[in-house]
């Protein structure tokens, strides 16, 4: 299975409009949150389609991000582009480290116990503050597992799409 280099990964989007000259303002979900100026081209999404973006510029402004789009010189032109996501190519983002994992490349996988019980798919993931935790979904059940490497997170294997934890599936 592996990580698919075509994928696009969401990391932020557009919220609104920032002074006169066309910049817009950001939502950014990486960390640090200017990372996202570093992944480029940006693939802008909204409802009127999607739309490859290359040489997008950003800084800190205040508490928040601004980005210049190239192209987008007014107000009216920014206004457009309002509400829509950020998505870049999974290519774009650097190789982990081993032992670390992006979420998006462990959603949809198989996730089953160290005794072979399979609790059903990677749903998402989501951070506590004290650990990040996975949620595997079967149909209408979920098993909330704390991605704890070594502790419940036994092996994680993107090229079989399984995870193995050790995890009680009656919990």
């Amino acid at each position: 299975m592996g990580a698919n280099p075509d994928r696009l990964i969401l990391l932020g989007r557009i919220v609104g409009i920032h002074g006169v000259q066309g910049w817009v303002k950001l939502e950014s979900w990486t960390e640090p949150r200017t990372q996202i100026f570093s992944y480029l081209p940006w693939v802008l999404k909204n409802v009127r389609g999607e739309q490859e973006i290359r040489g997008c510029q950003g800084r800190e402004q205040g508490k928040g991000l601004v980005a210049c789009i190239p192209g987008v010189t007014d107000r009216d032109q920014a206004a457009v582009w309002v509400g829509s996501e950020v998505w870049v190519r999974r290519s774009a983002l650097p190789r982990p480290q081993p032992g670390e994992y992006y979420w998006a490349d462990l959603e949809g996988l198989e996730v089953v116990t160290t005794t072979g019980v399979r609790l059903g798919t990677v749903s998402h993931l989501f951070s506590t503050g004290a650990n990040d935790v996975l949620v595997a979904r079967d149909g209408e059940r979920e098993h909330l597992v704390p991605f704890v490497t070594g502790q419940f997170v036994a092996e994680v294997d993107l090229d079989a799409g399984r995870i193995v934890v050790d995890w009680d599936p009656d919990f």
